[in-house]
């Protein structure tokens, strides 16, 4: 059983942090405070181990400037519009926080809760939190569960889940930022992307989607074939978009997942290959980084490291032509991530092959 530490407080509030471990060489390390995950060890080519997750050693920096990092963000993932949105012919005012835009749930999100430990064993740990009706403005009381549980074969499954009590909207992601070379190392302009998407969400100068689903062909955007991150920017600020993930649903590690994203660090061999159940992907290129105090005395400058955001579309419950984000009472919302570091596939398909068919979104 892993054993549970303190991380420290929130006033009076204990933050219990605990560490799982594979047969692979694979281990990591997660915090209640926003469900996170700060540590990630994975073996390179030469089965050296590297922690390849940005972190803080301290509770007051996740509160800060490291709010979202490793966190699961919810009770909406991304931006909703005007912090605001109509259900069921009710308009819904929720707390803005990036200006008039709600992100990753608003100045109190799931990444600011401190989430109850439920059950854990060497290798999967499983948080709860409750939110309850009006919580950042949304309408009904969630119950929220997130699990992370290593697999054998270099592979952690992330699964979230929710119901509620009331029509409401979900949409949790998890927040890692990855550096395949070690967290600290310098950038991953150099690690090469690639994807399973052949559109993306245009958006605008809020970086709020315009609606539009356009095409990734010769286009920045494109990443249908491997590239290094630093030779695919947009604009100085790099990389901050959904691209849509087309694939259809296939089983893969005994759960029904698409295909997504593959990134590779020619430096040290080391991979990552995501699989999900969602229909988006945020990538996000860590752009605000400044010299950013980090774990173990490391320094986060510019691109330190990539999000890989597997989620819902962003400002979903504005744009109706996007895929739903509403929940009702009876349902189970469920997202879940795959991410597999081993050299080989976790499935028979690679999550970046070519489609056989355009797959529904």
């Amino acid at each position: 059983m892993a054993q549970i530490t303190s991380f420290g407080q929130i006033g009076a509030t204990p933050v219990r942090a605990l560490s799982l471990s594979g047969d692979d060489g694979v281990r990591l390390s997660l915090l209640a405070l926003g469900a996170r995950l700060t540590e990630l060890w994975v073996p390179d080519r030469n089965g050296t181990p590297a922690d390849i997750v940005l972190g803080h050693d301290r509770i007051e920096d996740y509160r800060t400037h490291g709010r979202y990092v490793g966190a699961t963000c919810g009770r909406f993932a991304n931006r909703i519009a005007g912090a605001r949105f109509r259900l069921d012919g009710t308009e819904v005012t929720l707390a803005s926080n990036e200006g008039t835009t709600q992100l990753h749930g608003g100045p109190s999100g799931f990444d600011q809760a401190v989430w109850d430990i439920a059950d854990h064993s060497e290798s999967h740990a499983t948080f709860t939190h409750r939110s309850p009706a009006k919580d950042m403005g949304f309408p009904g009381t969630v119950e929220a569960r997130c699990t992370y549980r290593l697999l054998q074969g270099h592979r952690l499954l992330i699964e979230m889940t929710a119901t509620t009590d009331a029509p409401t909207v979900v949409n949790f992601a998890h927040h890692s930022y990855f550096n395949l070379s070690g967290q600290g190392s310098g950038d991953i302009l150099s690690h090469r992307l690639q994807l399973a998407a052949r559109a993306y969400l245009p958006v605008d100068a809020a970086k709020i989607p315009t609606g539009e689903i356009a095409p990734v062909a010769e286009s920045p955007f494109d990443f249908t074939a491997a590239r290094p991150i630093g030779q695919a920017m947009p604009g100085p600020e790099g990389h901050d978009h959904c691209f849509c993930l087309d694939h259809p649903l296939q089983r893969i590690a005994g759960q029904d997942l698409r295909p997504c994203a593959d990134l590779a660090d020619p430096a040290t061999g080391r991979r990552l290959r995501i699989w999900t159940s969602a229909v988006g992907l945020q990538v996000y290129t860590g752009a605000h980084f400044a010299g950013t105090h980090g774990k173990a005395g490391a320094r986060y400058d510019r691109f330190a490291g990539v999000a890989l955001e597997t989620q819902g579309f962003p400002d979903a419950p504005n744009q109706p032509g996007f895929p739903s984000a509403r929940l009702d009472p009876g349902e189970t919302y469920r997202h879940l991530m795959l991410c597999d570091f081993s050299p080989d596939a976790a499935g028979s398909q690679d999550p970046v092959a070519p489609s056989p068919r355009p797959g529904s979104r």
